[in-house]
């Protein structure tokens, strides 16, 4: 089985992080997750991060740089995850699609949502490399 990406992008405003809240499916419903999705056939990485962030949320960014690491999510995905930057134009959540509310989290609130499990440790390595302070915080 040949692996696939899913990228998530960690997106940051003022040194607050946006969270997407999924709706879809049943399973993942009410966990937060980095926004993102599935790199296409003969799509990159970054233009599909820009992509999906169109798609899923309705805005126009820009992908950074690639935080080291992955995640294994359901075989045969694994997730990157990438910086970004938004573009003119904020999160608009009538564009939502598989998620019901977004939230910029401010460096006491990373862990106030109920992360993904896979994207507790990717939200981990996106702060450190992003160089904000992850020590003492309570995640798991």
């Amino acid at each position: 089985m040949t692996e696939r990406i899913v990228v998530g992008a960690a997106l940051l405003d003022g040194g607050r992080l946006l969270a997407a809240r999924r709706s879809a499916p049943a399973e993942l419903a009410g966990r937060w997750e980095l926004p993102g999705g599935k790199v296409e056939d003969g799509e990159t990485p970054d233009a599909a991060l820009v992509r999906e962030l169109r798609e899923e949320l309705g805005v126009r960014s820009e992908a950074g740089e690639r935080v080291p690491g992955q995640w294994p999510l359901k075989p045969p995905y694994t997730l990157h995850v990438w910086t970004a930057r938004l573009l003119p134009g904020s999160p608009a959540p009538e564009a939502l699609q598989d998620h019901d509310e977004l939230r910029w989290l401010g460096p006491d609130e990373i862990w106030s949502v109920d992360w993904l499990d896979q994207d507790v440790p990717a939200v981990r390595a996106a702060l450190t490399h992003l160089g904000l302070d992850v020590e003492g915080v309570t995640g798991a």
